[in-house]
């Protein structure tokens, strides 16, 4: 699933929601089982196309739903 559309979306959420939850970068990616570089590519806006198992995991790490991610 390719989600280039809300990419920048994506970027800021999950940059967003980790901040209030006080996550480091490192723990986001523990927590949600991806590699750290995972996380860093999705937050800078480098992973144009993370895939929706990768989505999953991290909102899941952030307590939240994948639609939080994305709108």
């Amino acid at each position: 699933m390719i989600m280039t559309m809300s990419n920048n979306k994506i970027s800021a959420n999950v940059k967003r929601l980790r901040a209030e939850k006080g996550y480091s970068l490192e723990k986001l990616a523990r927590l949600a089982d991806v590699s750290l570089n995972t996380i860093v590519k999705i937050e800078n806006g480098a992973n144009h196309n993370p895939t929706i198992e990768t989505l999953i995991k991290v909102a899941k790490a952030l307590e939240v739903e994948v639609d939080d991610l994305i709108k």
